[in-house]
Formats: C-alpha cells, structure tokens, sequence
C-alpha cells in the first residue's frame, strides 16, 4: 500500500515523503496513529503543491541571505565601550551587543547565534567577526570598538 507519511517514520521515510508498506503496517499502525495518510490522487496533489510551496519559501529566505550578506560587506558597526587604565574593557563584546548594534545602527536584524566569535573581544579596535546566514551563505560583520565617552 501506498501512503504519505504525515511525520518521519523511523525505519520508513521522512514528513511529506511516499511509500510503499504493508497493508497491515498501514492499516494497523501508521493510519490509526495519524503517522501517514493512504496515497489518493487527492493527497498526491496536495503533497506536490505543499513541495512547491516549501521550495518557493526556501528560494525567497537563501536571496534575503544574500542580500544581508550585501548589505555587511558595507557595513562598519561602532560599539562603545568602557574600559580600565590599559586599554582592557570591562567584560567583553558579546554577539548579543553586536546583533543589537546591528539593527539599531543600519535595520540588519541577524540572530546572536548566527554571529561567530572565535575568542571574546576585550580590547579596543577593528574585528571581523562571520556570519552564518543560512543555506552555505556568510557574511563578514566589521566592528569597531570604541571608548565610551
């Protein structure tokens, strides 16, 4: 029997995928726990559209990556910060502050956790950190810090 699995199926296959089982696995286990519907050319239909639509979804999200990835490359973010007598700030910038500075300085709204900081920032000056955007693409944040006055 031919069936749609409506969630992944250990053993079977993944959401949205079809397959060929038995009909008493279909009959007794997948359809009565609402893991899989029976594969009509009705269902088929709505498998394709859903397809359709989920890969138009992913086209629209990989360009917006990219033109954030753009919009980095000219972007300098400025972040003050206080600091001791030798230069050394107190605590460090977090990818948290550079995400904030980012939308309030140039509208770029990217989740702290896509920023990478290989080691914290605890001194003045220029840093290019990476930015995983989503679907292979990156992008480069440039961030200056400077002393709060």
């Amino acid at each position: 029997m031919k069936v749609i699995l409506q969630q992944d199926v250990k053993g079977q296959g993944k959401r949205g995928q079809m397959v060929t089982v038995s009909d008493g696995y279909a009959r007794n286990f997948l359809l009565p726990r609402k893991l899989a519907i029976e594969a009509t050319p009705d269902a088929l239909n709505t498998m394709k559209l859903q397809e359709k639509a989920r890969r138009a979804q992913e086209a629209k999200e990989k360009e917006e990556a990219q033109e954030i990835a753009k919009k980095l490359e000219s972007c300098v973010v400025k972040i003050p910060a206080r600091a001791g007598e030798k230069g050394q700030l107190f605590g460090s910038v977090t990818s948290k502050e550079i995400a904030d500075a980012l939308a309030s300085q140039f509208q770029i709204h990217i989740e702290k956790q896509k920023i990478v900081q290989e080691e914290p920032i605890k001194s003045f000056g220029a840093y290019q950190l990476k930015c995983k955007l989503g679907y292979s693409i990156s992008g480069v944040i440039h961030v200056m810090v400077t002393e709060e006055k």
